[in-house]
């Protein structure tokens, strides 16, 4: 039986699309897990990145964090935090907070000394305010980069959000977990199809946001 059978079979099945373990319900938890993850590692990392760009300092330090967080395993990390503090939300946010937050620290860095110094040092001169330079010159000029951190993040955040099933929690990695212990690789299949699935889909956001979000002059700088 060849993949595009498996897919088909799978997706194909009623009983895949109803009740605790059908596709809306996984499908539902992984976004939740995702959006969980991807906004406290925002609020991590935003601040941090903007502040230290803006004032063009401690981006060595910010080097050393992303390399750092990037080295640690995730699932390793998930198992240490399983083994500290039991089964729950906590030792699966852990490693896929740390696993987000070194692409948005660093790109938000990178995208705020980006931006050009012209505009910034004429607005110093008529007397803006740091936060207003801060949010009214670079931030919109550097929102771009700042989305590709973010988008980042979230791919990355989306593919290894399967590691929820390893706790015995749910999401897509149920089908996948499930499906190896069943011997059952049509749901196996299926469930790496919906991953891929919801990292496209998450690719279409980004890309609708910026659109949105980023002025047209911007974007085609």
């Amino acid at each position: 039986m060849n993949l595009l059978n498996f897919i088909h079979a799978f997706f194909s099945d009623s009983a895949h699309w109803q009740g605790y373990d059908g596709i809306p319900t996984r499908v539902t938890e992984h976004v939740q897990y995702t959006l969980e993850a991807l906004g406290i590692a925002a609020v991590i990392a935003l601040p941090v990145g903007m502040l230290t760009g803006h004032y063009g300092r401690g981006g060595n330090v910010l080097a050393l964090i992303a390399v750092a967080g990037r080295a640690l395993p995730t699932f390793g990390l998930l198992v240490l935090m399983t083994l500290m503090v039991g089964f729950g939300m906590v030792n699966v946010m852990t490693p896929l907070v740390v696993l987000a937050v070194p692409p948005i620290l660093v790109t938000t860095y990178e995208a705020m000394r980006s931006v050009d110094p012209s505009p910034v040092d004429a607005a110093r001169g008529m007397g803006m305010s740091e936060a207003g330079v801060l949010f009214q010159i670079e931030l919109p000029a550097a929102l771009p980069l700042i989305l590709s951190g973010l988008r980042s993040g979230a791919i990355q955040i989306v593919s290894t959000a399967t590691i929820a099933a390893y706790v015995s929690l749910g999401g897509l990695g149920r089908y996948i977990i499930d499906g190896l212990y069943q011997r059952d690789y049509e749901k196996v299949v299926g469930g790496a199809t919906l991953v891929a699935g919801l990292a496209l889909a998450t690719l279409a956001v980004f890309w609708a946001a910026a659109r949105i979000a980023v002025s047209p002059g911007v974007r085609r700088r």
